[in-house]
């Protein structure tokens, strides 16, 4: 008896908000697949009647992503096309479906992961920070003393920070990244992302927690921290050898202690230190 051909397994992204970002595409996977893993079946149940979607729906969160994996790559193995879901936006993303990926490849299993709705990337794409280079830390800790400690990990990340944040933390997490960053370190809080009462809040850490603290709609909804990276600071060998080479440039219309001048306020260093670089440089 020959084996059946094995299922495949979809990863689709479903709204953070808006219902109207279930792509064409999510929608038609959706309804044609024998069924449904989701995070919270009640929740997602809503979701898919909204679409007219009545397929077999099961649970497989976090508490028994582990124990029901191998059910599921059984069904797969078995022919049947399935669909992994969470709450909202893309599976494994801070959400389940990360066992079971993995034990699907593993088993040879063809995974199609749809694009879709994602906070993260929605959060950067009208943040206005850095996305060329950026760093995904997921919840911050709920414990304060967890939460100083990974921050203080991250004080010298030249990654722009991605963090998600629950509204009875916001107020405890702001805090503590104005201690740990500073009150001057550009952040911005998406909230609400895709829905009717969407923010951005832009500006300093300072100022974007006491907008917070000033507004307790503020400390509702769904949150994204988004935090600019620390500043690099160039090795001093670096910056030496760049000012000494501006000291040459201009010593060839200007003398050897006014060369030095303008080369320090060029590259912000010492004009003593530089001239003192450049006589020795002469003499080697």
């Amino acid at each position: 008896m020959t084996q059946p051909q094995p299922g495949i397994l979809y990863i689709v992204p479903t709204p953070i908000g808006n219902l109207g970002d279930l792509s064409p595409r999510a929608q038609q996977v959706l309804q044609q697949v024998a069924a449904i893993a989701a995070e919270d079946t009640r929740h997602s149940r809503q979701l898919l009647q909204q679409f007219a979607i009545d397929n077999e729906v099961f649970a497989l969160h976090e508490h028994n992503e582990r124990e029901r994996a191998a059910r599921v790559i059984e069904r797969l193995q078995r022919g049947e096309d399935l669909a992994l879901i969470s709450d909202a936006g893309t599976p494994l993303i801070s959400d389940p479906g990360y066992v079971l990926v993995q034990q699907a490849r593993q088993a040879g299993i063809k995974v199609v992961a749809l694009p879709g709705p994602c906070a993260i990337t929605t959060a950067l794409s009208g943040a206005g920070l850095a996305t060329d280079r950026f760093t995904f830390e997921g919840f911050l800790p709920a414990k304060p003393q967890q939460r100083r400690k990974t921050l203080e990990a991250l004080l010298t990340e030249p990654r722009t920070m991605v963090f998600y944040e629950s509204p009875h933390r916001i107020v405890h997490a702001l805090e503590d990244l104005q201690s740990v960053f500073g009150a001057e370190r550009e952040m911005v809080m998406a909230r609400e992302l895709s829905k009717q009462f969407e923010t951005f809040l832009h500006g300093s850490i300072a100022e974007v927690r006491a907008q917070v603290l000033a507004d307790s709609n503020q400390q509702r909804g769904e949150m994204v921290l988004i935090i600019g990276g620390a500043a690099v600071q160039q090795d001093t060998d670096e910056v030496n050898a760049q000012a000494l080479r501006t000291v040459q440039l201009l010593r060839q219309h200007l003398p050897l202690k006014k060369a030095a001048a303008c080369a320090a306020e060029i590259h912000g260093v010492r004009k003593n230190q530089l001239y003192q670089l450049a006589l020795d440089a002469d003499n080697t």
